[in-house]
Parts: C-alpha cells; structure tokens; sequence
C-alpha cells in the first residue's frame, strides 16, 4: 500500500516533491475507495502517453508548465491553473518545461 502524506500537519505541494533528471516522480497524498489524489512531478519534455479513465480527474498545476491534451485539444496550464478532464475521452500529460500537478480522481458510485 502507498504511503500517504501524514495528516493533521501542514504541507506546501510544490514543497513535497522532487524534481527527477529525465523523470516522473509520483507520490501518493489520499487514496480511498472513492477516489485519491497524488502529487507527480515531470522534468521537461517528460509525458504520460495518451490514455483514458473511467472517471472524471481534475489537474492542478503547482509549479512550472503542462500540456495537458484532452480529446485530441491541447491546453496550456501554469502554475496555478486546473483543468478537469471528464470520464471516457482521451487525455494525456506532457511536460512543456518542468512542472509538477496534483491529479485528484473522484470514481463513480
């Protein structure tokens, strides 16, 4: 099971991640039966290849810059920014400099 950020203590997201040469780092914050939220971290030109889900995701751009491609239209985020891309069409994620995001995905009852 994925260690989960501790609770009741205050953290700063950009704060809980590391950067990885040529890499993608990810760690889990909550993960529950209904859904969980993990932070990731990419170094520049990094990606996760086109993909869909069965449930709805939002992304939250903590730090640098994504493109964010859902259903073929890719959209620019920085830090700061979210996007919520809905269940069944594809999207995928890639680093257009260094970013780091929080991915929380809800499951449907």
């Amino acid at each position: 099971m994925a260690v989960e950020f501790e609770k009741a203590k205050i953290f700063n997201f950009s704060d809980s991640i590391e950067y990885s040469d040529g890499g993608i780092v990810s760690k889990s914050v909550l993960k529950k039966q209904t859904g969980n939220i993990s932070l990731f971290s990419f170094d520049k030109g990094e990606a996760l290849s086109e993909h869909t889900a069965p449930f709805d995701a939002m992304i939250q751009v903590v730090d640098g810059r994504g493109e964010i491609t859902i259903g073929g239209k890719p959209y620019i985020l920085e830090s700061g920014e979210t996007i919520i891309m809905p269940a069944n069409i594809s999207h995928s994620v890639k680093a257009v400099e260094k970013f780091k995001m929080v991915l929380t995905m809800i499951r449907s009852s």
